[in-house]
């Protein structure tokens, strides 16, 4: 009876800490998809400039959720807005807007959903 109890109190443990390292990066995660999000509507509307600022928003923040503790798919997320931001300074905003909705992509999958 005392290793069940050992068990479960390990457990609960266990699940405490994995909460609270996936809750860690919550603020910048929303901030950098907010900016994705923004992004992605002005790529489609083919204002490369508009994009631009946004992307680089996202990936600051994004980059600050991965200071904070976010996954390897937030790590993805900032290569794609890397090359979103690359694209949208030569003025591609479709190319631009393939990696920031593939950014998009990698963020959501980021630690849980803190977004839809």
């Amino acid at each position: 009876m005392k290793k069940i109890s050992n068990i479960i109190a390990i457990g609960i443990l266990a699940l405490f800490l994995s909460t609270q390292a996936t809750a860690s990066d919550a603020p910048e995660k929303m901030k950098a998809m907010e900016h994705i999000d923004e992004a992605i509507k002005h790529g489609k509307m083919g204002h490369a400039r508009e994009l631009l600022e946004h992307a680089k928003e996202s990936r600051d923040q994004a980059n600050a959720a991965l200071a904070a503790g976010a996954d390897a798919h937030m790590d993805q997320a900032v290569k794609h807005l890397d090359e979103a931001i690359k694209h949208a300074e030569m003025g591609h905003a479709d190319e631009a807007t393939k990696h920031a909705e593939e950014a998009h992509s990698h963020m959501h999958q980021s630690g849980g959903r803190a977004h839809n």
